[in-house]
């Protein structure tokens, strides 16, 4: 079960992220985005139980809530962009981090932020290199934090991530997409051909014109 203690050390792992203690009891600990001070994880001690407020979007809010039931409207916050994550044990580590992740995402100018819109803006029946999608994110250097961010996928029913190869056109691993077969089959539904693991870019991948596409609309 996760505790206060890693919760923030996880907070604190994301760019530009610090701790504060704004109010004098010191039960709350909050951790902040530094570029416009906005809090994106609080946490404090009620009814014997760790809690956590995390901020979602109004369309994840009751994805969660109805997921687990020690995850509840958000205390003493905006209860349509906020929710509360009770640490009683009940909700896997794994959940808790991708919630404060979310939470980080909607606060700050992130990477992974950029790099799902870019992602989104991958055409049905094309694929895309993680090059390409690092270079539409803003830095053509980050080809690695593009594969992390997919792995991550917060939302993959509006993120296509598995219309993301690399550069010689090689689909992901098994575990990026749930089991061995379903990048392949989520490709060839689409019209995709995949032969041995491997989509033809010639044929395949998105045309040049992707990544001049401007993600921070």
């Amino acid at each position: 079960m996760m505790t206060r203690e890693q919760a923030l050390k996880y907070g604190l792992s994301f760019p530009d992220a610090y701790q504060d203690a704004p109010f004098r009891d010191t039960n709350w600990q909050l951790v902040r985005y530094r570029a416009n001070k906005k809090a994106f994880l609080w946490t404090y001690e009620k009814d014997g139980y760790i809690n956590l407020n995390v901020k979602v979007d109004p369309e994840r809010a009751f994805f969660w809530r109805d997921a687990y039931a020690s995850v509840i409207p958000g205390y003493h916050l905006n209860k349509e962009r906020w929710n509360t994550v009770i640490l009683d044990g009940s909700v896997p580590d794994r959940d808790v981090e991708m919630m404060i992740a979310e939470s980080y995402d909607l606060i700050s100018d992130s990477p992974s932020k950029r790099i799902y819109e870019a992602v989104k803006r991958i055409p049905r029946g094309r694929v895309a290199t993680y090059a390409q999608v690092a270079e539409a994110a803003g830095n053509k250097k980050m080809a690695r934090a593009v594969g992390n961010a997919l792995h991550k996928n917060p939302d993959p029913g509006n993120i296509p991530c598995h219309r993301v190869v690399n550069a010689k056109g090689e689909l992901a691993g098994a575990f990026a997409f749930g089991g061995a077969g379903v990048q392949a089959g989520l490709l060839e539904a689409e019209g995709v051909e995949v032969i041995g693991d491997k989509v033809d870019l010639d044929k395949y991948q998105a045309e040049s014109i992707f990544v001049k596409q401007n993600v921070y609309k």
